[in-house]
């Protein structure tokens, strides 16, 4: 009797789309932190995003206040939000989304772009053709929206 060897392979989810424990709780804090601002804006985490300049998944996208249809949704949204927000994974690198920012987000029409590095504690803020600000303390201004929170409300 002849003996086969059969290989088993797992299927995983690659690494980079997976959501770490750090990332997790701070898009929910992001959000909770954010609601306050519903309206006049609409927040939305995790929206597909079809730019004119290509796809991306911001963490947190807001919007000015969306018309909703609930018996016709869209999967990939074509217009840009004023803010993208993008928490950095264990798994990402700083200059993979700054480069989203730069080559996407702005070119694409969003007028401010946040970038949440979780290690640091700290939140840089993006606007096109300016330098960038790095919150680490106190009030987070975003002068796109208006927006205004307490870092401390973040990362506690």
């Amino acid at each position: 009797m002849e003996t086969k060897a059969v290989e088993i392979t797992e299927i995983e989810t690659p690494l980079d789309e997976t959501m770490s424990l750090n990332h997790s709780r701070l898009t929910y804090r992001l959000s909770i932190s954010l609601a306050p601002y519903d309206p006049p804006f609409d927040i939305m985490p995790e929206l597909e995003l079809e730019l004119m300049t290509g796809r991306a998944k911001p963490d947190i996208s807001i919007f000015r206040n969306l018309t909703f249809n609930w018996e016709e949704d869209i999967i990939r949204y074509t217009q840009p939000p004023i803010t993208a927000i993008e928490i950095l994974s264990p798994t990402q690198a700083f200059d993979e989304l700054t480069g989203k920012i730069r080559k996407i987000y702005f070119p694409g029409g969003v007028q401010s772009a946040w970038l949440v590095v979780p290690t640091i504690k700290a939140i840089h803020v993006f606007l096109p053709n300016q330098p960038v600000k790095i919150y680490t303390e106190g009030a987070i201004v975003d002068p796109a929206t208006g927006i205004e929170l307490q870092l401390g409300d973040i990362f506690r």
